[in-house]
């Protein structure tokens, strides 16, 4: 038997009943009974309830004619209740029955109006107004609402109440305030700049995640996915895939990817593949720990480094992958692209469009936009814990006017020059005080604010440009070959004239 504790009889349970009954009157909305119902065994007449009204939930938080505050249930007919109140801000009456209204600022609806959904009329003059949604000063023709003075953009108007994110795994619902105690955001987590809490936003309240609206909506933010077909407040498999979880997506790495050819038993008894046949490469690759100088991974174009990494097996193909690029998931998400890319190997050169600099080897690609990624850039989360400084820093999408950008975060913190023996490390302030700093490279004088390579060992500095004098995310063997910017898939040579 179902029973529920109610407010409005606090002595005794109400009891659910499937049962019809006829002659009894709601004691929330005064609206006759003609369906299933709670009432008190007990105390009977006057405990009525339909089974809607009994089970209403004690609060609403964000309503469009009220978004500052929550509004609480209570009885308009308990007369200390009733002299806060005015009458009901939609039908200017008092009805004696169940009410939502905000103590603060003596504001009341009825529980049947509510739900009461307004028309908003375009108003076909234009005027000088505040959005009541995103809290702009503008001049146009607004959409009205006539009974509640709620006025909004064309284009506000057209805000979705749901929607999803890349950068989140959750549904964003779309909200009219944030009252600061009830969130510990106060930034978009899209462009990480100020929300303002008295408008509107899309809100996530399991995550406390925030965003602009208009930040929600832009092409670059908002999944390409039905929310019809979604169950809930998200979709299992489309958080699968931003989580890299999906039992298929693991076994397309392993057969697709990279098949293990032999094995051996480490000290710790795990197995460890020690040759192995990458999608990237024609012949089989070897783990050793021989590491030779100045060579560079063939799939993040990163220097190779100790302890072990793999090689290829021919005597004379020159080709290296680090452990951790043969473990790359051949599906992934990336927080700025509504698509899933595929993991793609190009020997020549492709343009990544974050950090737009020409690259070869491992990237990630979309089938849908021809969208490119560069390892490096693809291995970006939302948050980065940099060296150069001591607060952490955010993923966002800016303008081009930023001196420093995306591929600064990007350079990596131990590289090889080709024509130097040893590694050279990235350092962000000057060697010394002596105010005269020079690049051994191009020997220019080097501006102090800005990052350089260092070689520890010879005490070498060089400008972070000079270290890349070839292109930075290139292979030095595939950057001979480029001597223009837009790459050829063919090697090139001199030509003498005749």
């Amino acid at each position: 038997m179902k029973q529920l504790q109610h407010f409005s009889h606090p002595k005794h349970p109400l009891v659910f009943s499937e049962d019809r009954i006829y002659g009894e009157v709601c004691w929330g909305c005064k609206e006759p009974i003609l369906g299933p119902s709670y009432s008190c065994k007990k105390c009977g007449r006057y405990t009525f309830h339909h089974k809607s009204c009994a089970e209403l939930p004690l609060g609403l938080l964000h309503h469009p004619l009220h978004p500052l505050h929550p509004l609480l249930l209570f009885d308009e007919k308990r007369s200390e209740v009733y002299k806060e109140f005015g009458n009901c801000q939609v039908c200017k009456e008092n009805r004696w029955e169940y009410c939502y209204g905000c103590f603060r600022c003596n504001f009341k609806l009825h529980i049947r109006c509510v739900h009461l959904d307004h028309p908003l009329t375009l108003l076909c003059k234009r005027i000088t107004f505040t959005c009541d949604l995103c809290g702009k000063e503008d001049k146009g023709m607004p959409y009205v609402c006539n009974p509640c003075g709620f006025g909004i953009h064309r284009t506000c108007a057209y805000c979705p109440r749901r929607l999803k994110v890349v950068r989140h795994n959750h549904l964003l619902n779309l909200i009219h305030s944030l009252e600061l105690h009830q969130s510990n955001s106060q930034l978009c987590q899209l462009r990480f700049l100020k929300v303002d809490t008295d408008y509107g936003l899309y809100y996530c309240s399991r995550c406390d995640f925030a965003a602009h609206l208009h930040c929600a909506t832009s092409w670059r933010n908002m999944e390409d996915i039905n929310l019809l077909e979604l169950k809930e407040e998200e979709s299992t498999e489309s958080k699968a895939m931003l989580e890299n979880v999906d039992s298929k997506l693991d076994q397309s790495i392993d057969l697709e990817i990279c098949k293990v050819i032999k094995t051996t038993v480490g000290e710790d008894e795990t197995k460890i593949a020690t040759e192995i046949k990458h999608f990237s490469h024609e012949h089989h690759l070897k783990l050793t720990d021989e590491v030779p100088n100045n060579k560079i991974c063939d799939g993040c174009v990163r220097a190779i480094l100790p302890p072990s990494f793999y090689s290829c097996v021919k005597f004379n193909c020159s080709f290296f992958l680090h452990i951790s690029c043969t473990k790359l998931p051949k599906i992934k998400r990336y927080p700025l692209h509504q698509h899933p890319l595929t993991l793609t190997y190009e020997k020549y050169g492709f343009r990544c469009f974050a950090c737009w600099q020409w690259c070869n080897g491992l990237y990630y690609n979309c089938d849908n936009c021809n969208y490119k990624l560069n390892v490096q850039c693809s291995s970006t989360s939302n948050t980065l814990t940099h060296a150069c400084h001591e607060h952490r820093l955010y993923l966002s999408i800016t303008n081009h006017k930023h001196k420093c950008n995306f591929k600064c975060a990007t350079l990596p913190q131990t590289a090889w020059y080709y024509q130097h023996e040893h590694p050279f490390t990235l350092c962000y302030t000057p060697e010394d005080e002596s105010g005269e700093y020079y690049c051994d490279i191009c020997e220019e004088e080097r501006d102090p604010k800005e990052w350089f390579y260092n070689c520890e060992d010879c005490s070498y500095l060089a400008h972070f440009k000079c270290r890349y004098s070839h292109k930075i995310n290139f292979t030095c063997e595939t950057a001979h070959l480029l001597n223009t910017p837009h790459p050829h898939p063919h090697p090139k040579k001199k030509v003498e004239e005749k």
